[in-house]
């Protein structure tokens, strides 16, 4: 099969496809022929070396994948070939086809187009993970998503607004800000021109900035806040004011779902399928596609993730 190597860590031009052994599914896994991937920021740290993937996962980057199976696996009920799926991967999904553990694949949810399902579960796993596991976002909180307009943002604020939520979310520009509204968002703040603070306070905060934001976000926070950090955008360094901790009786959870065990990360699937599915179906939340690419040019889509004009899912296809 072909895949997108990564020849050296580098700039998009180390994104090569070429040749590569075939995937054959070990038990409990099935082989699904890839319809497309998705970018994720993740990919775009792996590139330049500062994201290895994990020791049983493919060298080719990609998160998620969608497409049909071919071949089950020993150990696996529930799936057969021919069954149109989408999965979270630890890696691989740049490739004409991908092993994956059954417990990390997700029927593709009716009415949702094969290819375009690509782009939905690694933000839903992202999403319903940090925001409702994890800080447990309540009907009538406030949440702060940070960059709205990426697949990230684009799903978290549909799926916080059909749980009762209300959702404020930075921009970087006004096209940006009214497609976030489009999706649901009640406020919107350039970061370019405004303090995110003043919008506040929230309960909870879905930071994909790291350290930059560290303090305003602490600041941000109402009593009982929780922020939880998935990105390092802006740096991994920061202080933290523990006493401002303890005044708002705040929590801070730094989290990464690649690296999870295959228990949590079937966890979080159990729970997607159960909780974001049905939204999905329904048509309360939709996914948001900005352009799809041909994988072999990954380079260009890589390019486009980094100049940060996309809103919504990058996706490549095969």
């Amino acid at each position: 099969m072909h895949a997108i190597v990564i020849r050296e860590p580098g700039d998009y031009d180390v994104l090569e496809w070429t040749q590569v052994p075939d995937p054959e599914p070990k038990p409990g896994e099935v082989l699904i022929e890839v319809a497309a991937s998705a970018v994720n920021r993740a990919d775009v740290m792996q590139r330049k070396g500062f994201y290895p993937p994990p020791s049983d996962a493919p060298p080719y980057p990609g998160l998620e994948v969608s497409g049909r199976i071919t071949e089950v696996g020993p150990d696996v009920t529930g799936l057969a070939a021919g069954d149109e799926v989408c999965a979270l991967l630890g890696g691989g999904g740049y490739a004409e086809r991908v092993a994956v553990p059954a417990s990390q694949v997700l029927p593709v949810p009716r009415g949702v187009d094969v290819v375009e399902a690509a782009g939905l579960p690694e933000v839903a796993c992202t999403v319903f993970s940090n925001v409702f596991m994890l800080a447990g976002l309540r009907e009538g909180e406030t949440l702060l998503v940070h960059g709205g307009g990426s697949g990230i943002g684009t799903l978290a604020i549909q799926l916080a607004k059909a749980r009762g939520a209300r959702v404020v979310t930075t921009v970087g520009s006004a096209g940006k800000a009214a497609r976030c509204k489009e999706l649901g968002a009640d406020v919107t703040v350039n970061y370019r021109e405004e303090d995110f603070v003043e919008s506040g306070p929230y309960d909870v905060i879905l930071d994909l900035i790291g350290a930059k934001y560290l303090a305003r976000n602490v600041d941000a926070l109402a009593v009982g806040g929780r922020l939880m950090v998935i990105g390092l955008q802006g740096g991994t360094k920061a202080e933290l004011d523990i006493g401002k901790l303890l005044r708002k009786r705040a929590l801070v959870h730094a989290t990464t779902l690649r690296a999870r065990p295959l228990e949590e990360k079937a966890e979080i699937v159990a729970g997607v399928r159960e909780h974001v599915w049905p939204l999905v179906e329904s048509g309360e939340i939709r996914t948001v596609v900005d352009r799809r690419i041909p994988m072999p040019d990954a380079a260009s889509a890589h390019r486009l993730m980094e100049d940060s004009g996309h809103v919504g899912k990058i996706l490549l296809t095969v």
